[in-house]
């Protein structure tokens, strides 16, 4: 979560008023979470697991866990052009839990010069509770992607190997 997209985002008289009321009672579970299981998972049976999961949280968040989000969320915002670290970002297209923009977004403003960006048309929030098929196809440009890191960082090796050995 690197942003909260615009149209997600409360209204500032909003926040400024859930910031007063967070001082006062932070525990206070006002803020409503929908059930969004059937919008984050295609595959049925993966459904069925999580909502049989005893660990899955179903209440309302603190109002002090939101307004901590908020404001950790703005501030990674504000800093995504710091990001200099190789990343992959992995997005549905059909996501309606995040926005794809806010990934692409990443992708954008993020300094690295080692970065990818690829958007699954059609899929969902959790790429790994696709069908099968297509669980598949994000697994392997997963895979695929650290292949070549990993190809291009032991061929550096060995030619920082050799350069070693031959002026020995």
């Amino acid at each position: 979560m690197c942003k909260i997209s615009d149209d997600m985002k409360p209204h500032p008289v909003v926040v400024s008023v859930l910031k007063m009321v967070c001082a006062v009672a932070p525990s206070w579970r006002i803020i409503p979470t929908p059930d969004i299981i059937d919008k984050v998972c295609k595959d049925p049976e993966m459904r069925k697991q999580v909502r049989s999961n005893p660990y899955i949280y179903r209440g309302k968040i603190p109002l002090k866990t939101c307004h901590e989000l908020l404001v950790v969320s703005l501030d990674i915002e504000k800093n995504l052009h710091e990001v200099t670290l190789p990343f992959l970002v992995l997005h549905g297209g059909d996501d309606i839990v995040t926005d794809p923009s806010v990934s692409k977004l990443l992708f954008e403003e993020a300094a690295s010069v080692d970065k990818a960006f690829k958007l699954y048309p059609g899929m969902w929030h959790a790429l790994s509770a696709e069908l099968p098929p297509d669980v598949e196809h994000v697994y392997s440009d997963i895979i695929s992607w650290l292949d070549q890191r990993a190809s291009r960082a032991t061929c550096a090796a060995n030619v920082s190997e050799n350069i070693g050995t031959s002026t020995s």
